[in-house]
């Protein structure tokens, strides 16, 4: 399918929703639903780009690059377009950078039915107002995203993963050089670092009492928020978090989700008037939900 198909398929009336793999939340139900282009369509390794169909499996594209070892700064699983339109990082957020930083230019399909570019495919050809920014994590309520070009950065040649029962994960925050991820449950601490062998070798001295892992602890998944992070020392209870990023995972859904400012509603709703005046692009879904919203 191309763009063009695809902006037939959105059309310019009615409700729609679009669809991938469902494993970031699927379809609107009762909703006429569309599906995203798929597939590479450039990859170009000198560049560090790659151009490919927001319907793309992560884990499809994630085997591509790796094979010419480069990685794109994705969560695992589901789609390219899901991916971005969530806009959720993964515990490596603190190293590789938050998911909006892949995104260098996204193709959508508007309201209207139109494909709208925005972005470039390099950062020096961009101005005016960054676009892709907004798009990342609007849940697909501004605009369903077609095709994007995304940053690609080279794999590093080491990537271990320690764990420290006694460690302060704040300290070594600062102790330790750009490390990738930083997780931490009020008990034990899991460090990522990534590099040449011997710069994580030496890093890894700095971990008190550390000790190799296989890979990071199990991610609760029953909820996902975001606290300033140096408000993280004050957790309680069951809790894994990112610390130096400020996002907390808990196993259970949280018993009140945290409400926006009456500012940032009210400047979301402006956004969503202006960009999809009629409400027909994934109608009742909520781009500030707090659990699922860009970080």
């Amino acid at each position: 399918m191309d763009l063009s198909t695809f902006a037939d398929a959105v059309g310019a009336d009615g409700p729609v929703t679009i669809s991938g793999l469902a494993s970031r939340g699927g379809p609107v139900a009762g909703v006429r639903r569309v599906c995203a282009p798929s597939g590479i369509v450039e990859l170009l390794p000198a560049e560090m780009t790659v151009r490919c169909g927001a319907g793309t499996p992560v884990d499809e594209l994630a085997a591509e690059l790796r094979a010419n070892g480069q990685y794109a700064a994705l969560p695992a699983g589901g789609t390219v377009g899901g991916a971005l339109a969530t806009g959720a990082s993964d515990v490596y957020r603190l190293g590789h950078g938050p998911v909006r930083d892949a995104l260098l230019q996204v193709r959508y399909v508007s309201a209207e039915g139109r494909v709208i570019k925005a972005g470039g495919a390099t950062v020096k050809n961009v101005s005016g107002f960054d676009l892709c920014r907004l798009i990342v994590g609007s849940r697909g309520t501004l605009g369903f995203i077609g095709e994007v070009i995304l940053r690609t950065k080279p794999l590093p040649a080491v990537s271990r993963w320690f764990v420290s029962e006694g460690a302060d994960p704040f300290a070594l925050l600062g102790s330790i050089y750009r490390p990738a991820s930083v997780l931490w449950d009020g008990s034990a601490t899991w460090v990522c670092l990534e590099g040449h062998r011997d710069d994580v070798a030496e890093q890894a001295t700095h971990i008190p009492g550390g000790r190799e892992a296989d890979g990071p602890p199990v991610i609760p998944t029953g909820s996902r928020q975001s606290m300033r992070p140096s408000e993280l020392r004050t957790l309680t209870g069951e809790f894994l978090a990112e610390v130096g990023v400020g996002i907390v995972h808990r196993p259970v859904a949280a018993p009140t989700r945290p409400t926006a400012a009456p500012e940032v509603v009210e400047l979301n709703r402006r956004i969503k008037s202006l960009f999809d005046p009629t409400g027909r692009l994934n109608p009742g879904v909520d781009a500030l939900d707090a659990t699922r919203g860009s970080t």
